[in-house]
């Protein structure tokens, strides 16, 4: 039970939320899961309760500070702490090529990613500068590798590794560990519906070099041992589980 007794707070409504949550309910935490859409929340929370595991939903916009708040607060309060902070939410990227975006449209991720990710850890931090001790968990990773027609989205990415350092220089000495965690895909998230799926599962088997690529599954064994203390010495790093597709 790695996480045994830990608060952890995940934000977003999707596939890789959901898997992070599940494994932190199954290392023992006590896990809120929010998000703006009630009803996958309670999707979610249906499947890790029906594999024996307990998820508390709240519905709340990771974009709205004065939300992002009350919900830490309201967490602290009830739960004494919070250890752990991950925010997983949606982007809103559009890709198309940089010379043809809209400025809104490429604008959207990185104002969406620097917007959301600064509330949520800031609300976090302040509770746990106080206990001297937490991780904030953060999900994508930057790098030199770029793809053609990404529109903002990488460049969102790379902005967010910009916040995570500076968030683990000034949060370090109050005993909080900041991590990204890169995986380069997962197929899994790919609806079953989306055009060119299968090409896009192809390039990622390919990037790899290993025969196989990062799961669901990974990402939430991954982010439950992070979030633990047996990761007490990492902190201001990307942990790289793109099976060799991301090469540092």
């Amino acid at each position: 039970m790695l996480l045994e007794r830990k608060v952890a707070v995940v934000y977003g409504g999707g596939p890789i939320s959901a898997a992070v949550a599940a494994s932190f309910a199954r290392a023992g935490a006590k896990v809120f899961l929010a998000g703006r859409t009630a009803a996958k929340l309670e999707a979610i929370a249906r499947e890790i309760s029906a594999r024996g595991g307990v998820v508390e939903t709240v519905v709340v916009d990771a974009l709205d500070q004065t939300a992002v708040e009350r919900f830490v607060d309201m967490v602290v309060e009830r739960a004494g702490a919070i250890d752990v902070s991950f925010n997983l939410i949606s982007v809103g990227d559009v890709q198309e090529p940089l010379i043809e975006i809209s400025v809104e449209d490429f604008l959207q991720p990185i104002v969406t990613a620097m917007r959301s990710h600064f509330l949520t850890t800031r609300a976090a931090a302040r509770h746990m500068i106080a206990r001297r001790s937490g991780v904030i968990l953060v999900f994508g990773g930057g790098g030199p590798q770029t793809l053609p027609g990404m529109g903002g989205f990488k460049i969102a990415l790379d902005a967010l590794e910009g916040l995570r350092r500076q968030w683990a220089a000034e949060l370090g000495p109050h005993g909080i560990r900041v991590v990204t965690i890169k995986t380069g895909g997962i197929a899994e998230t790919l609806p079953d519906e989306m055009p060119g799926r299968d090409e896009i599962i192809a390039g990622l088997r390919k990037a790899a070099l290993l025969p196989w690529t990062a799961t669901l599954n990974d990402v939430g064994t991954v982010a439950a041992f992070l979030a633990s203390d047996q990761a007490r010495t990492i902190t201001a790093a990307d942990l790289n589980i793109s099976a060799g597709a991301i090469v540092d």
